[in-house]
């Protein structure tokens, strides 16, 4: 395993900036070991729920884990708002870094990711092989 470390910047978008670090290192297989920072929008998916909700505001991530492969992000999040509510979910396209985002990530250099639809799901699952 071998970990690296990621700021963002505001402005930033939380997802694409992780698949554009894992597609720029050259990563077979990743995953996020912790995120923390703010956000001014949070885009989070909620459990059985089809569609993104959408947070504005002064957001803390509290939590953020997931893995990386080429077929993108596969990334579970939880913030808090300016009131101190906790929510948490999905992380879908969108999320948009406020002053700083700092993510840590280990690359499996053994492994390869891949997402494939399982018939048991009905999901594009993780699949993990050697490399």
């Amino acid at each position: 395993m071998h970990a690296m470390t990621l700021r963002l910047s505001p402005g930033d978008d939380l997802r694409a900036a992780l698949d554009h670090a894992f597609r720029t290192h050259a990563l077979s297989a990743a995953y996020v070991l912790q995120g923390i920072g703010s956000l001014s929008v949070a885009r989070l998916r909620y459990a059985g729920r089809d569609d993104a909700a959408e947070l504005r505001g002064d957001i803390e991530i509290l939590t953020l884990a997931g893995t990386l492969s080429a077929q993108g992000p596969h990334l579970h999040m939880s913030i808090a708002d300016a009131d101190g509510r906790v929510v948490g979910g999905h992380v879908a396209p969108g999320c948009i870094v406020r002053t700083t985002a700092e993510l840590v990530i280990a690359h499996l250099p053994g492994e390869r990711y891949t997402r494939e639809h399982d018939a048991a799901t009905g999901f594009a699952e993780l699949v993990i092989r050697a490399s």
